[in-house]
C-alpha cells in the first residue's frame, strides 16, 4: 500500500512540475512515506533523516531550498516526536492527507517551522486524487479498502490508518480501466481488511447497494486485456462464500493467498484479540481447498507475543505443518507504542523470541522449498514483466509470486507465456521458454506499453 501512496503522491506532485528523480541530492522535495508496524521501520526514518539534513545544509543558501517531508502511518503516529527529534523537518502528514500536498508545499515556502497536517479528515483522499498516470510496468497496485476496525493488541494500523474504508465501485472499476488501457496485464487489489470490502454501488442495471469483494473480481475479470487478478491482505474471520466462490469460479483469479494466521495457539490468538482460533483458520483452509483444489497459502507470524509459552510456539509450528505455506512472514514481536499488547508485562525475553523464530523460518523455508521444487518438470503461464540480471534473460512472477527466470526476447516483455520449470531455488525459479504469444502489431504494442 505505501507503494500505491508513493505512486499517488507523485500524480499530485505532478502538476506542479514536479517529476521523481534517482536521488536526493538534486531533489526540491523528499518525501519518506513510512511504515509502523514494526519498531525497526520506524527507527530507519530518524536514521534517514539524519542523512537529509545533512545534504540540506549543503545546499546553495541562494537556491531554492530543500523541502523535507515525511509522510505515512510514522509521521501519522509519531507527528510531534518527529518535530522535536528532526527540527529540521518542513512538513509531517498522515496517510489519509496526501491529497493536500500542493497546499502543504505552499504554506512550507511562506512559513518557517514545520506543516503538520495528521488530522483524519472528513472527507476521503480518494474523491480529490487525481488520475493515475502510466504505470511503470505491466503490473498494477490498486487500493480498494484502507484502514481497520479489529483492533488487534498488537496493531497500529487503527491509529494510523483509521477506520475501515472501502471505496465505491465506480471508482475502483474506472482506475482499473485505466490501468489496463496503459497497458497493465495484472492487478493487485490492496486493503488492510481487503476481504472485508464492501464499496457502494449505483448504476443504471442496479439500485444503490454494496458489492463484497468476490463480486468486484468477477467485474474486474470481465475487463478485455487484464489477465490476472490479486488480493492482499485478508482477515482470516471475514472470508465469506463470495470470495471462496471467486476462487472457484473467476479463472483470472491467481490461485495464491495471502492469509496471516499470526498464531497457532488458541491462547495466544485471544490474547491478540484476533477473531478467530485456529481450528477456525483451518476450517476456512479447507473450505477454500474445496473450492479451488490449485490453491497455495501465504500468511504472517508473530512470534514471542507477550505470554507466549514454547506450548503455545509448538501450536504454531503444529499449524504450519497442517497447512503447508508457500511463503510467509514471521518476525519477533516488537511492541508498538500505545498498543495494548506493549504494556503487557509478560514480554518474552530476545533471546527466546531469536531462538523461536530461527525454528520456524528453518520448517517454512523448507516447505517453500519443496513447493518450488515441486514444479521442476511441469509447465505454468508466467507474465514477463521486466529484463533479468543476465543479458537475455527476462523475469516474471509465476501464479504462485515466485520469481521465474527464463531466457527470452525483450520483446515478450509483458506478454503471458507458458514455461517449462527446469530448476526451483529457495525464493524462484528457472524456465524454458515453450510457447510464443500470437504475432502482433508492434505499434500496437508500443502504444499498449
Amino acid at each position: 500500500m505505501n507503494v500505491y501512496d508513493a505512486d499517488r503522491m507523485a500524480d499530485v506532485l505532478r502538476p506542479l512540475d514536479y517529476a521523481v528523480t534517482d536521488t536526493a541530492d538534486d531533489a526540491d522535495l523528499v518525501i519518506l512515506n513510512t511504515c509502523h508496524i514494526r519498531e525497526r521501520a520506524a527507527e530507519k526514518v530518524y536514521s534517514e533523516l539524519g542523512r537529509l539534513s545533512q545534504i540540506k545544509e549543503k545546499r546553495d543558501p541562494d537556491a531554492d531550498r530543500m523541502i523535507v517531508a515525511v509522510g505515512g502511518c510514522v509521521a501519522q503516529a509519531e507527528g510531534k516526536e518527529i518535530v522535536r527529534r528532526a527540527p529540521y523537518v518542513d512538513m509531517v502528514f498522515g496517510p489519509q492527507t496526501y491529497h493536500r500536498l500542493p497546499e502543504m508545499i505552499a504554506q512550507a515556502h511562506r512559513q518557517s517551522g514545520v506543516v503538520l497536517d495528521t488530522d483524519f479528515p472528513a472527507e476521503s483522499k480518494f474523491d480529490h486524487l487525481p488520475e493515475q498516470s502510466a504505470p511503470d510496468g505491466y503490473s498494477a497496485f490498486l487500493t480498494v479498502q484502507e484502514g481497520c476496525d479489529k483492533f488487534c493488541a498488537f496493531c497500529v494500523v487503527p491509529y494510523t490508518r483509521g477506520a475501515e474504508f472501502s471505496r465505491p465501485t465506480k471508482q475502483v472499476m474506472g482506475e482499473a480501466r485505466r490501468l489496463v488501457a496503459s497497458g497493465v496485464k495484472e492487478i493487485t487489489l490492496l486493503g488492510q481488511n481487503v476481504n472485508n470490502y464492501h464499496g457502494s454501488t449505483e448504476c443504471s442495471t442496479e439500485s444503490v447497494g454494496e458489492w463484497s469483494l468476490g463480486r468486484l473480481i468477477g467485474e474486474l475479470s470481465e475487463i478485455e486485456g487484464l489477465t490476472g487478478i490479486r488480493y492482499v491482505t485478508s482477515y482470516p474471520a471475514d472470508m465469506n462464500d463470495d470470495l471462496i466462490n471467486a476462487h472457484r469460479d473467476v479463472d483470472k483469479l491467481m490461485p495464491y493467498l495471502h492469509l496471516p494466521a499470526q498464531s497457532g495457539s488458541d491462547r495466544v490468538l485471544k490474547a491478540m484479540n484476533r477473531r478467530h482460533t485456529s481450528k477456525d483458520y483451518l476450517d476456512v483452509v479447507a473450505r477454500l481447498r474445496d473450492a479451488q483444489p490449485n490453491l497455495a497459502f501465504s500468511s504472517d507470524f508473530i512470534v514471542g507475543f507477550p505470554g507466549e509459552s514454547e506450548k503455545d510456539f509448538e501450536a504454531t509450528l503444529s499449524l504450519v505443518r497442517t497447512v503447508g505455506f508457500v511463503q510467509a512472514y514471521s518476525f519477533k514481536y516488537s511492541p508498538r507504542p500505545g498498543t495494548p499488547a506493549a504494556a503487557n508485562e509478560l514480554q518474552v525475553p530476545e533471546k527466546v523470541k531469536s531462538e523461536r523464530l530461527g525454528r520456524l523460518q528453518a520448517l517454512l523455508n523448507e516447505q517453500q522449498l519443496a513447493f518450488n521444487q515441486g514444479w521442476v518438470g511441469k509447465q505454468m503461464d508466467v507474465l514477463l514483466e521486466q529484463p533479468g540480471r543476465h543479458e537475455g534473460q527476462l523475469v516474471g512472477r509465476s501464479p504462485y509470486m515466485q520469481a521465474v527466470h527464463v531466457d527470452a526476447p525483450i520483446e515478450m516483455t509483458g506478454e503471458v507465456v507458458t514455461l517449462a520449470i527446469t530448476g526451483a531455488h529457495g525464493n524462484s525459479l528457472s524456465a524454458e521458454l515453450l510457447s510464443a504469444p500470437p504475432a502482433q502489431d508492434q505499434t500496437e504494442k508500443r502504444a499498449m506499453a
